[in-house]
């Protein structure tokens, strides 16, 4: 497990990072979130020795993180960094011996990885000559090359089809599964929240939200409710304490300003008529976002 506890980091009187603490736990998937400027990629390059921290630990399994060890994490950055005029297989397979494999096996975990990917019919082609979206899946296939025993995942969806998505989405879910934690970024919040297990939002440098996603939703989603009724639903707007969000015909959407207020309209609308269905309302990972930072 990853453990980030404290971390702080300045870049000379800009603190871009306040005591930010986190953790990645073995085979789940956590989402980083933030706006543009809020500390993801700052965090992630101290967890990965790029950056020094000013303040704060990163630990694995409890030990202090160390050069040796980081060279089984797999790091994606999302400014594409592999070589333009080698060789996708060539290059992957390289990177690979870098972080300790034999040349045989790197060459074997080049060529499953490209598979997986659908890009074995481009690996003698150089990388200049992919499109975007399949130079995006080399650079994801560079990051588990050497089966690394942390992810860490900056933007790894961007420029990538809904069916690229898709394929790399298969090839995390199989990397988590086997216990492997993933850390990954990522500005398609609908794609995060079919993906992810736990949920982690910083903002302006601090963490603002974390926990697993399903906790999120409850803690976020006490107050809303929806209502179907057989008739009209327009009487609703009428109930004291309860803060009318959508209504349309028989559907009613609300939120209580006093506790008690969803009782009141169960037993109106049982009055009423007929109920069809009478539910709190989930929030979508992109409101508790919003409300978070």
């Amino acid at each position: 497990m990853l453990t980030v506890t404290s971390i702080s980091r300045s870049f000379g009187d800009h603190r871009v990072l306040d005591d930010v603490s986190f953790e990645v736990r073995p085979g789940r998937m956590t989402g980083f979130l933030g706006a543009n400027g809020a500390g993801k990629t700052t965090t992630m390059r101290i967890v990965l020795g790029v950056l020094s921290a000013h303040g704060g630990s990163v630990r694995w399994d409890g030990a202090e993180v160390d050069g040796e060890l980081r060279q089984r994490f797999g790091y994606m950055p999302e400014e594409r960094g592999l070589y333009p005029k080698m060789g996708v297989a060539e290059q992957i397979a390289w990177l690979g011996q870098l972080h300790g494999l034999d040349q045989a096996t790197a060459r074997r975990n080049t060529a499953e990885l490209l598979d997986r990917l659908e890009l074995s019919e481009r690996a003698g082609d150089k990388l200049e000559e992919l499109s975007l979206g399949n130079q995006q899946r080399a650079q994801v296939a560079a990051a588990l090359v050497h089966d690394p025993v942390l992810l860490i995942l900056d933007e790894p969806f961007s420029g990538l089809d809904p069916i690229a998505v898709e394929t790399v989405l298969g090839v995390l879910r199989e990397r988590a599964a086997r216990g492997v934690p993933v850390l990954f970024s990522s500005h398609q919040l609908s794609v995060v929240e079919r993906l992810c297990d736990d949920v982690v939002i910083i903002s302006g440098g601090r963490i603002t939200a974390a926990g697993a996603r399903d906790e999120l939703r409850e803690r976020y989603g006490t107050t809303r409710f929806e209502l179907v009724v057989g008739g009209d639903a327009g009487w609703v707007r009428d109930v004291p304490g309860v803060r009318v969000v959508d209504v349309d015909g028989p559907r009613a959407v609300f939120e209580l300003d006093d506790e008690g207020a969803d009782q009141v309209v169960l037993d109106t609308a049982l009055r009423k008529g007929t109920v069809r269905s009478f539910s709190p309302v989930v929030p979508t990972l992109d409101e508790i976002f919003r409300e978070a930072i």
